[in-house]
């Protein structure tokens, strides 16, 4: 009879564990707005070549989903809008279809140092890039247990950042993720992307 209780025991604790992880996963607008609030971000746009469109900087962001634009399918199902209000302290900024991505500042992004010295669309094919940056960047890297690459929708490489603890949560905004690294906020909106232990990419 003991050891039954001590099996159910285990089994709810087991259970409660479960649930605790999945549900940590998931972001309320309202938990990423509290987790923004008074923070200096920077939001870059990209084209599929890499380039930055626009760049802009602010304080106190809220970032969601504009319901204004949710439809309604043939079916009677809900479908949710692509399109993402920005508000930055007074001002406004409405974003659909290319790659965005949104940084507490603060974060390093060492893809855009490295572009500065070397032409990534001409460099040896035969020696991976991503390795090639961090082995560069070893002053930097060191340390690093995670190295997260993130991409355009082609796959063209568009920043990388590095962090000892990182940590991927599913905002309620279609096509958008949002990492922890370190405790900063990295916001990843229509991006591919990749996250690495740093220790596979040094040679």
């Amino acid at each position: 009879m003991l050891r039954k209780r001590i099996k159910l025991l285990l089994g709810a604790l087991l259970m409660g564990v479960m649930l605790t992880g999945c549900s940590s996963f998931n972001m309320a607008a309202a938990d990423l707005e509290a987790k923004l609030k008074g923070l200096d971000v920077i939001i870059r746009t990209f084209d599929e070549e890499s380039q930055v469109i626009d760049k802009v900087k602010g304080k106190s962001v809220m970032i969601e989903r504009d319901t204004t634009f949710d439809t309604v399918t043939s079916e009677g199902s809900n479908k949710d809008s692509s399109v993402i209000k920005i508000s930055i302290g007074k001002n406004v900024m409405h974003h659909v279809g290319s790659s965005l991505i949104m940084a507490e500042d603060g974060l390093q992004d060492i893809f855009e140092e490295y572009a500065k010295t070397v032409d990534v669309t001409n460099t040896d094919r035969s020696v991976p890039f991503i390795n090639s940056m961090v082995d560069t960047f070893k002053n930097v890297t060191t340390g690093k247990a995670k190295t997260i690459l993130i991409r355009s929708q082609n796959g063209t490489p568009l920043a990388t950042y590095l962090g000892n603890e990182v940590s991927i949560f599913s905002p309620d905004i279609p096509k958008t993720t949002v990492l922890l690294v370190d405790g900063q906020v990295l916001l990843i909106y229509r991006c591919d992307y990749t996250i690495y232990d740093t220790a596979l990419l040094l040679e």
